[in-house]
């Protein structure tokens, strides 16, 4: 009988294969257009090896120098002869980019096309599998222009439940996509797309929020306000839009419609340009007033240039306000690849942060990277320092409910077995309410978080996980711990129970409890450090 095989790439992508009776690992991957390492085809360098970690194999023929016994023993193995016996999961040491893999793709056809002025182009999409493509509110896409092997980044400006999908687009004189959309692009032409990508998105909401929208950076904030919309929530929100000139106004419609069917929604926008006719000129920071910012207790999400984010940082400064989530999307316009336009960032490059430690009282920075050359977008977040580690756990538990919704009813029941031994394996290291292993335990721990942002297929959300150090400080803080949160262990099964029952509300609900038992353990074992020290 087949087996199927997960090979689980370092950057976060896994990709499901179907291994037939005497047929290799390797074999079965070329077979599927994944390239992983492979040079001898005998069992005879070592270039394709990779670890095992569930599942029973028959590691074929090979020689010392390519794998030795101890790395057997341990579980490492040679795809290129290793025949399986059962379901795997590989660990295959290479990212998915080198190895041929991507994300899900899409055929989409434009069913609309609006030139708003010589300087925006918004045009509708649909695709035959819809429900297939699943995203987050403020998440974009890689699009191939036609004609070219070349692809430009654009966030959904309609929301995830919508079943057309709509992008704004800035015009760039040289610019290929922008080319395209201006002087060629008609209804019925036909699109590549990939994703979703991205770690902007909106969170869980428990406060207000401000949302800052340079120019085209308005569409990811328009697909967070029909998510709003469609969760029914009454909590306030403002927008601020800001543009150049008065022709790079677009969507007003639609930012009056919300303002009348979403509860305690306002908006404001804004011209630069001294000549514009708008009521107000100038720029974003100079509407930003002391109610939008609720003294600090508030989520800020902004999508513009640099210099707008650099600038509402300033503001932000000379005010002495901290907002309890600060959330950016940098894009760059005038950034040019060899075509004369931004390209696509690579997975690796999109989204990268920092983590200030407490101590400092700085802001917890958790983005965003330096870009490479010809990047188009930089992703971030930043929260308020706390000495009890809230913050980093709050993040956390964050994007976990967006790797939930991105996942909850995807998962195979391959996925959903190595989730359910992830999960047994974090109980291993825990005794009703004491640790008998914390590092142990810390590691397991780790394991069983990043699962399902391997499982998004998003780099840039497992990267995001990955930046917020909770594995660090965790390994810091709990090296002489011995009090656990009892719940802790139990949190971690009920949360695959959930997953396995298909049951988002429950997941959701215990994620959210799961983060207040782990904070609980931080808090407690914070303490009895500094009673020791004293």
């Amino acid at each position: 009988m087949s087996h199927q095989v997960a090979l689980s790439f370092e950057d976060g992508v896994t990709r499901f294969i179907k291994v037939n009776p005497m047929e290799t690992v390797a074999d079965a991957s070329y077979k599927a257009r994944i390239n992983i390492p492979l040079d001898c085809r005998d069992g005879a360098c070592g270039t394709c090896k990779a670890f095992c970690e569930s599942g029973s194999y028959d590691g074929g023929d090979y020689i010392e120098d390519a794998l030795t016994d101890e790395e057997a023993e341990q579980g490492y193995c040679l795809p290129c002869q290793m025949m399986p016996e059962s379901d795997l999961v590989l660990q295959i040491a290479t990212t998915s980019d080198v190895a041929k893999t991507a994300a899900s793709t899409y055929t989409a056809t434009i069913t609309a096309l609006h030139r708003f002025s010589e300087s925006t182009v918004g045009f509708t999409v649909e695709i035959p599998n819809r429900d297939d493509l699943v995203f987050l509110p403020g998440q974009y896409v890689n699009m191939t222009v036609p004609g070219t092997d070349q692809t430009r980044s654009y966030s959904f400006s309609t929301g995830p439940t919508q079943h057309e999908l709509s992008f704004l687009v800035k015009i760039t004189e040289g610019g290929l996509m922008s080319e395209y959309l201006r002087d060629r692009a008609q209804v019925g032409d036909e699109l590549e797309l990939a994703g979703p990508f991205g770690s902007f998105f909106l969170r869980e909401r428990k406060r207000p929020a401000l949302l800052l929208a340079g120019g085209t950076g308005l569409a990811p904030l328009l697909s967070i306000l029909h998510k709003m919309q469609n969760d029914g929530s009454d909590l306030p929100a403002h927008l601020i839009y800001g543009v150049t000139f008065d022709h790079d106004l677009v969507e007003l419609d639609k930012l009056a419609a919300y303002a009348e069917s979403l509860p305690n929604f306002t908006f404001d926008h804004v011209v630069s340009d001294p000549a514009s006719t708008a009521p107000n000129k100038g720029y974003v920071t100079g509407l930003i007033e002391p109610q939008h910012l609720n003294d600090g207790d508030v989520d800020v999400y902004l999508c513009g240039p640099p210099p707008m984010v650099e600038a509402v940082r300033t503001h932000l400064d000379e005010q002495g306000i901290t907002p309890v989530n600060f959330y950016f999307e940098k894009f760059n316009n005038s950034a040019t690849g060899p075509a004369g336009e931004a390209p696509a960032p690579t997975e690796a490059e999109l989204a990268a942060a920092e983590k200030a430690a407490a101590e400092t009282g700085r802001p917890v920075a958790l983005g965003a990277a330096t870009p490479q050359p010809g990047d188009l977008y930089e992703i971030g977040e930043e929260h308020p320092p706390v000495a009890d580690s809230d913050a980093q756990f709050d993040a956390r538990m964050a994007l976990e409910l967006g790797a939930l919704e991105l996942t909850i009813g995807r998962l195979t029941e391959q996925q959903l077995i190595e989730y359910r031994i992830l999960a047994e394996a974090s109980t291993a290291s825990i005794d009703k309410d004491r640790f008998t292993d914390a590092a142990a335990f810390t590691d397991t721990n780790a394991a069983f978080h990043e699962f399902l942002f391997r499982c998004c297929g998003n780099p840039v959300l497992l990267e995001a996980y990955n930046r917020l150090e909770v594995t660090q400080l965790m390994h810091q803080v709990l090296r002489t711990a011995e009090w656990v949160d009892e719940r802790v262990p139990h949190d971690h099964l009920a949360i695959v129970e959930a997953f396995e029952r298909n049951d988002r509300a429950a997941a959701r609900e215990l994620i959210v409890d799961h983060a207040e038992h782990a904070k609980e353990t931080m808090r407690r074992a914070i303490a009895q450090r500094k009673v020791v020290t004293a």
